[in-house]
């Protein structure tokens, strides 16, 4: 268990440092960051699977039609996950996105509860209820949902369900995945290129090209991370550590790319925060009582 915290902890370190690394792309448009994460994901992990000689399992997995509709529906959320918060974080969004990943620890305490059939304490219900009141506080003073951060904490709660679940470990899972993706990245960045709309190929700085490529293990190394801790931690720990990534990004979007933080957002994410705060409260006070 406690491989699995370091692992998960260095994956959220990771993410959230990434709005530092998205903004460095801010001249090349979504769609195409996304395309190439897809494409130099693929490569770097082939790289390293031939160099561990490590494909015996894809004959196998190619075989069992539930395995590969499993990794098809969590490689659309990835994607989802990927695009929403890309979009977001070169939209001057980061604040949006980093609440996405403050609500998701509660929304995987949900999945648990509907998928995996975990027990929720009276604490824990308190919690996601006011958590709930502070989504709706922010949909009426905003006049609509959060629907940049509810659909990123509802995509990345769902992938890590069923990654948790996953037939794969973490490398052979995610590269299922990357190859799911491949195709259709492949065939978009192909009719750019025809139509000279490729920013890879049309840039004059050398900087975004490297950046682009380095999309593979940006992108691959803490997903790998993730999955490999997700397999070996419940839940509602992994909900935990997640704190750390949404943490960053919210102190990022104030201080370096200075978004507004007005008086009535602060309001809606101190009720999360309180929910976050009432959930963790009420799990080590059941530990110390346990013990």
């Amino acid at each position: 268990m406690n491989t699995g915290i370091l692992y998960a902890t260095s994956a959220f370190l990771c993410w959230g440092l990434f709005p530092l690394y998205f903004h460095a792309l801010d001249e090349v448009p979504p769609m195409q960051i996304l395309a190439h994460r897809m494409l130099w994901s693929l490569l770097f992990l082939v790289v390293v699977l031939s160099a561990r000689q490590q494909w015996k399992w894809l004959p196998k997995v190619l075989q069992q039609p539930r395995v590969l509709l499993s990794f098809v529906a969590s490689a659309l959320l990835l994607t989802a996950n990927w695009g929403v918060y890309i979009w977001s974080v070169n939209n001057g969004h980061v604040i949006d996105a980093s609440l996405g990943y403050f609500i998701n620890p509660l929304v995987n305490v949900l999945l648990g509860l509907i998928a995996l059939k975990e027990h929720l304490r009276r604490g824990q219900w308190i919690a996601i209820a006011v958590a709930a009141g502070g989504v709706a506080w922010l949909t009426w003073q905003s006049g609509q949902l959060p629907w940049i951060a509810l659909i990123l904490g509802i995509t990345f709660g769902g992938y890590g369900l069923l990654r948790k679940t996953a037939a794969l470990a973490a490398l052979e899972g995610l590269s299922l995945e990357t190859m799911i993706l491949f195709p259709l990245a492949l065939a978009y960045v192909l009719w750019l290129s025809f139509h000279g709309q490729n920013t890879f190929i049309n840039t004059p700085h050398d900087s975004t090209r490297w950046l682009l490529a380095a999309a593979g293990p940006i992108t691959a190394i803490p997903l790998l991370l993730f999955a490999a801790g997700a397999r070996k931690i419940p839940m509602a720990v992994l909900g935990l550590i997640q704190y750390v990534s949404p943490t960053m990004q919210a102190l990022l979007g104030v201080w370096v790319f200075h978004e507004a933080f007005t008086a009535d957002r602060a309001i809606g994410f101190l009720i999360i925060w309180a929910a976050l705060a009432l959930y963790v409260a009420e799990g080590l006070w059941t530990s110390k009582r346990a013990k």
